[in-house]
């Protein structure tokens, strides 16, 4: 019905603004880039799996494991490196360089990271594999998805889910791993004598995997995953990305009808092979989609087909919108190595280089003593019954070697003055004092500062040396209180 002669006739509301899902049964494929695929599960997953068991000698004041995340401790541990709190900015330049990392293989293959090494994408592969595994290839899963639930369906689907689950379960089990003694934690968890946090990480890790590599799959990169849309905006007609050249593929057509026209028909039979071997079921003939994860399982199957009917390959290839443009005019291909290696991908790894290198250099200058000083200000300064001043400090020193070190505390800059601790009498005061630290430790230590009547309020500063062959040194600047002022 119309309002008025003039508006247009009213259009019923669809029912479901949401397309329901269709479900993905890839084909099994063989190919360099499916090889290449298995080599980076396989390198990744035993990276993950097998990383916690992995012993590092630190002596005996330290842990012995590789690689810990000592929450306990406030440490991180990989190999010979040792982070404390106080040195966040390692981790913080490794999670820039990680970024950075992402926009140089961005910028030089596209979503490469996406279709091999991003952990959605490894542990959906390997879920896949079990589908293949239990119900068999693409047609058999389809038509088991199609069967009606007996019980044989249920006994297959049950037992490929307690495999989905044995794999959430090892997979959340590492990664609490990471965060403990692996042996001990591993015992603890199954005697039932682990902390409660332990078992609900496991639980709630045990439950993502399932659910993200298990059943949602695709969506999680199509849908939910927020660097697919990233990526669009740092690739360009430069980058490398997995193709159809449509100029060489359509008109498509059998492979009967392309033998009796071949003037009329273009390379593409239309077979589908690489839609059904796509693990995210787009199809790639459509052009460049979110879908797309590169992981250029497609150009395997086309290969494998151009192979079988006598066409050259590269109907489906890694390429450039430049020089797809190039190839359709006739132009010869250039190679992708010109791709990779351009100037923008160059200034990224430039940075990239850049901001390691500057890591390795503070890691490899840094000092393993530190000392850091925090005066009373309540009351700022005594009068001590002999007409001294007396100000009181608190002296946090850190020894980051894993054995412990006798170490020197003494002031500078402030003529006449002593020096003694909580633990020592006041007879004992001395311009320096010396303190044990044991290993891997900050300790906390009370100390006095006196200096004679009459001294003004002026800088001066504490300085701690380790007592050891290194002798390593810190300095800090502060103030010395007193009622005459400066």
């Amino acid at each position: 019905m119309r309002h008025t002669a003039s508006e247009p006739d009213f259009q019923r509301e669809p029912e479901s603004y949401y397309e329901a899902r269709k479900a993905v049964h890839n084909k099994r494929i063989d190919g360099n880039f499916r090889r290449f695929k298995w080599a980076v599960m396989i390198v990744t997953l035993a990276i993950y799996y097998i990383t916690p068991w992995i012993r590092w000698d630190r002596g005996e004041y330290a842990p012995d494991q590789a690689v810990l995340v000592d929450l306990a401790g406030r440490r991180f541990y990989m190999f010979d490196i040792e982070i404390w709190p106080h040195e966040f900015y390692f981790v913080a330049g490794l999670l820039i360089m990680a970024g950075i990392g992402l926009f140089v293989v961005t910028s030089a293959v596209g979503r490469a990271w996406c279709g091999y090494a991003c952990p959605q994408t490894v542990w959906t592969d390997l879920f896949q594999h079990i589908d293949r595994f239990v119900d068999g290839d693409r047609n058999a899963r389809m038509r088991l998805d199609r069967a009606p639930w007996t019980l044989g369906k249920v006994a297959r689907r049950g037992f490929k889910w307690a495999i989905y689950l044995l794999i959430g379960l090892v997979t959340g089990g590492a990664w609490i791993l990471y965060f403990a003694d692996a042996p001990t934690l591993f015992a603890d968890f199954f005697s039932g004598e682990a902390a409660p946090v332990a078992y609900i990480t496991v639980a709630i890790l045990t439950l993502t995997t399932v659910t993200l590599g298990g059943f949602m799959r695709e969506q999680v990169c199509i849908y939910m995953c927020p660097w697919p849309r990233i990526q669009t905006a740092m690739m360009d007609e430069h980058s490398l990305m997995v193709t159809y050249k449509d100029w060489r593929g359509e008109k498509r057509g059998s492979l009967k009808k392309a033998r009796k026209q071949p003037e009329k028909y273009g390379d593409c039979i239309d077979c589908t092979e690489c839609v059904q071997v796509c693990p995210t079921g787009i199809d790639i003939r459509e052009g460049p989609q979110i879908g797309c994860i590169t992981c250029a399982l497609c150009i395997d199957a086309c290969d494998r087909v151009m192979a079988d009917i006598g066409r050259p390959r590269g109907l489906i290839d890694y390429a450039t919108l430049d020089d797809c443009e190039r190839e359709a005019k006739g132009e010869p291909a250039r190679s992708p190595w010109k791709a990779v290696f351009r100037p923008r991908t160059m200034i990224y790894f430039g940075i990239w280089a850049a901001i390691g290198l500057a890591l390795l250099f503070a890691l490899g200058t840094r000092t393993r003593t530190d000392l850091s000083v925090a005066a009373d200000r309540n009351p700022p300064f005594m009068l001590m019954s002999d007409g001294a001043v007396r100000n009181s400090f608190t002296l946090k020193l850190r020894n980051m070697e894993s054995r412990p070190r006798e170490m020197e505390i003494a002031i500078e800059g402030l003529p006449g003055a002593v020096l003694w601790t909580d633990m020592i009498d006041r007879s004992q005061a001395a311009a320096s004092q010396r303190v044990t630290v044991n290993a891997d430790q900050v300790r906390e230590v009370r100390a006095y500062v006196a200096a004679p009547r009459g001294t003004q309020q002026q800088e001066f500063a504490f300085s701690l040396t380790a007592l050891d062959e290194k002798a390593e040194s810190d300095l800090v600047e502060t103030r010395f209180d007193t009622p005459e002022g400066p």
